[in-house]
């Protein structure tokens, strides 16, 4: 919908031109439309102050006097939103011309100033201050304008300026089917990004949503001139187009918006009239809610014109007028309902099609006053058709309210007592055609019957405004300067409505509630002023002084007469609420309340009631005995350790206001702030005791007292002085092993007045003087066993003592030592052999021997009951093996072995079981090895060792055979021992193959077992390899296996191939079984022998066999004939190809030239500077690679630009390329 028109009242009224003889007094006049309006008179844009010049001003008419003129000039009068030119001339005659202006003045193109040229912007600001709801009578008008012109005009003043906006749009007409742009600019050089502008009709209707086929929004960024454009542009305009429309920037709390029209102009169309001046009342289509009124347009100025009778045709005005005076025609003949009435306009312009079952339809639409009788006719085609009623679609039945009747072809229905819910639309139906209208219910003007009275009151006391109006349950809208007011459930406005009566109630009003209050209906409207004065304040308890001690509770109590808020200072200053400070206000009494007093809360304080100028002071003063705070420095029991030779400056917290006087003592003697060692000082929030070099006779009880005139306090404070403890005495090493000792010590005899930690351990070699901590983890023991030293050399070690201070000096080192140990006990002992009278024993040496050696072992033998261990060996003995002799037979013996060395003897090795003196017959046992189950095969001149173990006793004997006959020892190596055999071949050859039967024998027992030895090599030759056939690109071959396989299967054979032109063998089939082969794809005109190698588990045969005879590939058709070719002449002259290229260098850096030239013989390269050849300078460096041509120039200087040319001479000629090097100095 439309904005509604705005109403801008024209201020002045005529436009002079008056013509004046030169030199003679020229006055011009001109007249205002009402009283007390500021009129500034202006010559060329400026405001006319001049000894030559006087105004004058009687009731509306305005006059300015101008002596001694002379020339033509113009002046112009400018008052609100209107500017009048006045023209003078200056012939003889006088001639005075007066010409009535439009309502609305255009404004002239020639002032372009701001103060001159109204902007939009300013327009749109300056209407919207002057809405408020008009008096109901003249006078008040007249009085309202009187008071509020000096606003007005500082309003207007303000809205000149222009926040963001720095061109506006302008107003603009359009013809129907036509485009028109609006252009809006705004500044960005002080906005850090682009600011959101939004393009509205009317009030609400955001226009960015209706983008589209009609409608384009563009931006664009001019980034030279730092401004931003917007455009707006309507494209083949409709009437419904036209209105007011509205731009709005905004940009964080900045905001700008300004309003223009369009004027759509459409030719006139012709319709029945309608008379709907009362017509359009209703919001919704015929529900309970219908006929709210819409108080949108009754927000102006102007005066409330009387309803005209039915005989103005208020659609005619409608369809004459400009969209933009829809609103005004509306409010000023009672129409409400502006939706609605544009639907209907819109309606009813369309052509009205023809109807087959209506001769004649319903009107567009139907008005009735409310409890009125409303008649709908229609007439029919056919009249037996079935016809039906709807309103709002559903179906009408016959009743008391709705009456049909039949009259010929017309069909009737009456609405008996009109109600506001008979606002609806209705339809008749005729079969398959429609016919539709609108019923509009009007209601009668809603009257203010009683006015509003002027009240005066005080602050907090409750406020009623009461008028009564005509009708009961009337819609009333009530406003504040002009403001409506709503209900709303926060609001502190209430309004109550009681039949009639209405009523505007504030419980506490305050000064801001001053304002002219007026209530508008739809027939009427009633205004009144609310004055609200402060009471007069009276102190019923003021504040008293106090005295507080430190940290305790400040609590300011005061009474004034009147419930307002206020402030509280202190020294001047404001306090504002936290968790500490509490501020509280209730009814007339206000409190302060300070927790936890501190020193700065003393002070002057002041409360200051809100709107009054008066305080009421008070003096806080905050005292506090003096305390000491040793408990904030977390010493446990009050206990300062130091170590000794280091300074201690021990600094005490005391508090006390004043500040207190601070004394140090240790025991009967004072402690001053004299120079000294230990001494005391004084300062206002702590106490300072200094002990320089701290000693250990400095460890005692000190003594600090605070005092002031408030009271006193003391503490006693220990201090303890402690240092390293003294070295432990020399260690003592009690036990050695193999790397490692047992030692021990004793603690330090003074540990240093703290407990000993723990110690470390250093060791050292005698012969070494470096000593090697053993330990990074404290030992907590006096012992300690160090490790990893080496067997057989020497060692000292030594203790340090750790307390909390640190570590102390060391203690003398022990006695030199060295590691030494046993050997481990034998190992593998077993029972070597058994006889009647004897036990062979054997084993082997121990694992770990240890630097000492071994000397020998101890061989030991206890009989089965007895527990005594009898030496068998007197001697030690080195050897492995022992026999003990003598023993009786069937007698069982337990035996153990010792290891002996310079440490001593090791552990004993017992055997497990005891060892029955009585020979034992073992049978004999072959175990084979598992690899020697198969066959076990090697190649030719490979080396056969086989080890084959048995078991047997006594001593078994062991022979071989090869193929049921003896070995033949020449060329088998064979070795036997008590537990196995060996056979050994050194070069192994394809006769060793065959079968070895191995025999163990013990007396009547033997074992048998039996090994395969093939011995392997690389087969021969195929025997034959003959061409079998020969046809086109295929080759048939075929052999015979060789007569020397290498006594090992054949597993495949390879053939080759080559071209009797080259000889070049090419391996053709690989891993091929068969013995017969064809040869494919081969080259036609070509002649090819061919050779087969044979191929077993050793690899192929060393030799190949060829075929006798080569295969021609012959070609089919006509006999190959050879072409002749004749020698190439490869020589030419020097050809460039690829040149020289303009180069632009940068001095400082090497430049290369490159190109590249062909030739042969080869070319003579030479480089040339402007024509002159370079040779033997060393910043020019050239080289060829490859046909390519490089010059390479060192660090050039801008004079190294120049025209270089190559030049590449052979016999044949030479040839030439150049180019342009040019040498800039970097920025």
């Amino acid at each position: 919908m439309p904005e509604p028109t705005k109403n801008t009242e024209t201020t002045v009224t005529e436009q002079k031109t008056v013509q004046v003889a030169g030199g003679s007094r020229t006055e011009i006049t001109t007249q205002t439309v009402k009283t007390g309006v500021q009129v500034k008179w202006q010559q060329d844009g400026k405001e006319v102050k001049s000894e030559k010049t006087v105004t004058q001003t009687e009731h509306t008419k305005r006059t300015l006097i101008v002596d001694n003129n002379v020339i033509q000039e113009e002046f112009s009068v400018v008052s609100g939103d209107t500017k009048v030119k006045e023209e003078k001339s200056a012939p003889p005659a006088i001639e005075e011309q007066s010409k009535p202006k439009d309502d609305v003045p255009e404004t002239p193109k020639e002032e372009t100033k701001p103060k001159v040229e109204q902007p939009e912007k300013a327009k749109d600001e300056d209407e919207s201050s002057s809405v408020s709801t008009p008096p109901p009578d003249e006078n008040a008008r007249s009085m309202d304008r009187k008071g509020s012109v000096g606003q007005q005009e500082a309003d207007k003043d303000s809205s000149q300026i222009s926040t963001l906006f720095i061109e506006k749009p302008t107003s603009g007409s359009v013809n129907v089917g036509g485009d028109i742009k609006f252009i809006a600019k705004v500044e960005a050089k002080d906005l850090l990004r682009k600011p959101v502008v939004k393009w509205l009709k009317g009030k609400w209707m955001d226009l960015a949503s209706k983008a589209g086929k009609h409608l384009q929004l563009k931006d664009t960024f001019d980034r030279i001139n730092k401004i931003y454009t917007f455009e707006m542009q309507i494209i083949k305009a409709k009437e419904n187009y036209a209105g007011n429309y509205r731009c709005e920037a905004t940009y964080k709390d900045k905001f700008d918006s300004c309003s223009f029209d369009l004027e759509v102009t459409a030719a006139p169309d012709a319709s029945h009239a309608l008379d709907i001046r009362s017509a359009f009342k209703r919001s919704g289509e015929g529900q309970e809610d219908a006929g709210e009124l819409d108080f949108s347009g009754l927000l102006k100025r102007r005066e409330v014109k009387p309803e005209e009778g039915p005989e103005i045709d208020v659609w005619e005005i409608l369809k004459s007028a400009s969209p933009n005076e829809y609103e005004k025609i509306a409010f000023q003949y009672g129409i409400t309902d502006l939706r609605g009435m544009l639907k209907r306009l819109k309606r009813m312009r369309r052509e009205e099609k023809k109807s087959e079952a209506f001769s004649k339809k319903l009107d567009p639409a139907y008005q009735i006053d409310k409890g009125g009788r409303v008649k709908f006719v229609v007439e029919l085609a056919d009249p037996t058709v079935e016809l039906k009623w709807y309103k709002n679609g559903q179906e009408i039945r016959p009743s008391t309210k709705y009456i049909f009747e039949h009259k010929g072809n017309q069909r009737i229905l009456f609405i008996n007592n009109c109600t506001l819910a008979d606002d609806a639309a209705y339809q008749v139906c005729a079969g398959d055609e429609k016919c539709s209208t609108e019923l509009f219910v009007r209601e009668p003007p809603i009257l203010v019957t009683k006015e509003l009275e002027n009240i005066s009151t005080y602050c907090g006391e409750r406020v009623e405004l009461e008028c009564e109006v005509s009708e009961v349950d009337a819609n009333v809208k009530w406003f504040k300067n002009g403001v409506e007011i709503t209900n709303e459930p926060r609001s502190r406005y209430r309004l109550k409505v009681d039949g009639k009566k209405h009523t505007l109630i504030m419980d506490e009003a305050d000064r801001g509630d001053s304002a002219t209050y007026s209530v508008m209906t739809t027939g009427g409207q009633s205004a009144a002023q609310l004055q609200v004065d402060l009471r007069p304040l009276k102190i019923l308890q003021p504040l008293t002084d106090m005295t507080v001690n430190l940290g305790k509770e400040i609590n300011l109590k005061c009474e004034i007469s009147e419930n307002v808020p206020g402030r509280w200072y202190r020294n001047g200053q404001l306090i504002h609420g936290n968790d500490r400070v509490q501020i509280f206000h209730k009814g007339r009494n206000h409190r302060l309340v300070i927790q936890n007093a501190l020193v700065e809360d003393e002070g002057e304080y002041a409360f200051v009631p809100d709107l009054y100028l008066t305080n009421i002071p008070c003096n806080i003063h905050v005292i506090d005995p003096p305390r000491i705070h040793f408990d904030s420095l977390n010493y446990p029991d009050n206990t300062v350790v130091v170590v000794a030779g280091t300074k201690l400056r021990l600094e005490v917290p005391v508090t006390g206001e004043p500040a207190p006087k601070i004394i140090w003592s240790r025991g009967d003697k004072w402690i001053t702030d004299l120079g000294g060692r230990i001494r005391a000082e004084t300062y206002p929030d702590h106490g300072l005791l200094v002990i320089d070099s701290a000693e250990k006779d400095d460890t005692g009880t000190y003594r600090i007292m605070v005092k002031n005139e408030a009271g006193e306090a003391v503490a006693h404070i220990k201090i303890k002085v402690v240092d390293i403890p003294d070295a432990p005495q020399a260690p003592e090493v009690t036990e050695v092993g193999e790397d490692w000792c047992i030692m021990k010590w004793d603690p330090p005899a003074y540990d240093g007045g703290c407990p000993i930690l723990g110690y470390f351990i250093e060791r050292k070699k005698k012969q070494s003087s470096r000593w090697m901590r053993l330990n990074f983890d404290l030992c907590k023991e006096t012992n300690f066993e160090p490790k990893k030293m080496i067997e057989g050399v020497a060692y000292e070690v030594r203790v340090f003592a750790v307390n909390s201070i640190g570590i102390s000096k060391p203690s003398m080192p022990s006695k030199p030592f060295v590691p030494l140990a046993v050997t481990s006990a034998p190992t593998m002992l077993a029972v070597d052999n058994v006889t009647d009278t004897s036990v062979t024993m054997k084993w082997r040496p121990p694992d770990h021997i240890g630097a000492a050696g071994l000397d020998g072992y101890i061989i030991e033998y206890c009989f089965e009951a007895a527990e005594e261990w009898i030496v068998a060996n007197p001697e030690l003995t080195d050897k492995t093996r022992f026999t003990i002799n003598g023993l009786p037979t069937g007698s069982r013996i337990f035996v153990r072995v010792k290891s002996v060395n310079a440490a001593g003897p090791s552990e004993p090795r017992l055997h497990p079981q005891p060892i029955l003196v009585k020979e034992v017959i073992v049978p004999p046992k072959i175990r084979l090895p598992r690899h020697l189950k198969q066959t076990y095969i090697k190649k030719v001149g490979e080396t056969v060792n086989l080890v084959i173990p048995f078991q047997g006793k006594p001593r078994p004997k062991v022979s071989w055979k090869k193929n049921g006959s003896h070995v033949d020892k020449t060329q088998i190596s064979i070795r036997n021992s008590e537990c196995d055999t060996i056979l050994f071949i050194r070069k192994a050859e394809k006769s060793h193959s065959g079968k070895y039967d191995l025999k163990v024998k013990v007396d009547t027992l033997q074992d048998k077992a039996s090994i395969h030895i093939q011995i392997v090599d690389r087969p021969g030759p195929p025997q034959v390899v003959v061409i079998e056939e020969v046809w086109g690109e295929n080759v048939a071959l075929e052999w015979k296996p060789p007569v020397d396989n290498g006594n090992a299967n054949i597993t495949g054979y390879t053939i080759q191939k080559a071209d009797k032109k080259t000889m070049e063998w090419f391996t053709v089939l690989e891993h091929y079984h068969r013995t017969n082969a064809t040869i494919s794809d081969l080259v036609l005109g070509n002649e090819y022998f061919f050779r087969v190698f044979s191929e077993n588990m050793c690899g192929l045969s060393e030799a190949a066999t060829r075929t006798p005879n080569s295969a021609l590939i012959e070609k089919e058709g006509k006999a190959y004939k050879r072409p002749e070719y004749k020698d190439f002449d490869f020589t030419e002259p020097p050809v460039f190809t690829h040149p020289l290229i303009n180069t632009v260098a940068i001095a400082g850096y090497n430049a290369t030239l490159n190109c590249s030239v062909r030739g042969n013989p080869k070319p003579k390269i030479t480089w040339m500077k402007n024509k002159m050849i370079i040779e033997n300078d060393p910043r020019y460096r050239m080289f060829s690679n490859q046909s390519v041509c490089t010059l390479e120039i060192r660090k050039p200087s801008p004079y190294d630009g120049a025209i270089y040319t190559c030049r590449a001479v052979n016999e044949l000629g030479e040839a030439e390329v150049e180019c342009k090097l040019e040498v800039k100095v970097a920025q």
